[in-house]
């Protein structure tokens, strides 16, 4: 019985830190302050691997791969912003990105809360 008390301890930091790692992505994202937003990724890959087999692991990949996904489209309306034509396309792109990132990090949350594992 106080190994089950241990391990659902173990879970439940691990969740207030996902958790936490959620506000923290979308501080970054809500205030444009790009670069810190390289912390709370550092911190979902090495905390990661202490979550395996629970569901919040999966928490973790889907904030590594938001970040990087929005990163992604980031430089690509950086590329397009380039351009003088490019221009109005950059800032769409930056736009439908920052709002698919939102709602990422706001379905995450709802789901952690609920102790659901993401798709």
């Amino acid at each position: 019985m106080n190994q089950q008390i241990v391990l659902d301890t173990q879970l439940q930091s691990a969740k207030s830190l996902a958790w936490w790692l959620y506000i923290g992505h979308g501080l970054s994202l809500l205030f444009s302050l790009g670069a810190l937003s390289w912390i709370p990724l550092i911190i979902n890959y090495v905390k990661r691997g202490d979550t395996t087999g629970t569901f919040v692991y999966s928490h973790h990949s889907w904030q590594i791969r938001s970040f990087w996904w929005y990163f992604i489209w980031a430089v690509v309306g950086l590329l397009l912003f380039m351009t003088f034509i490019g221009i109005p396309l950059a800032y769409l792109v930056w736009g439908v990105a920052w709002l698919w990132k939102l709602y990422r990090l706001i379905r995450g949350l709802v789901d952690l809360n609920d102790n659901k594992a993401m798709p």
